[in-house]
């Protein structure tokens, strides 16, 4: 087993801070698309483009979902380095 140096342990910490700025750009993605969608379905200056609005509102938590998918598969790795056992 090797030994984990002090740069080593920063290294990780910045990576966790990293994932969490990361699934957070992915929760304002989803949060962005969800409101966009229900603001075109509720103000009528965009009745034209009405037909984007169930579009909009299925991805959002299809991004969501991604996004919570992969904060979690990137802690799991990223705590196995930190413990010494990696797991890709």
């Amino acid at each position: 087993m090797t030994q984990i140096t002090r740069a080593d342990l920063l290294a990780v910490e910045r990576t966790h801070l990293a994932n969490e700025r990361t699934f957070l750009a992915y929760f304002r993605t989803s949060a962005a698309l969800l409101t966009s969608g229900l603001a075109i379905q509720q103000i009528e200056f965009f009745m034209p483009m009405r037909h984007f609005s169930p579009v909009l509102l299925a991805i959002a938590p299809v991004i969501l979902a991604i996004g919570a998918w992969r904060f979690f598969v990137v802690r799991r790795r990223v705590g196995g380095i930190a413990r010494g056992t990696p797991e890709l």
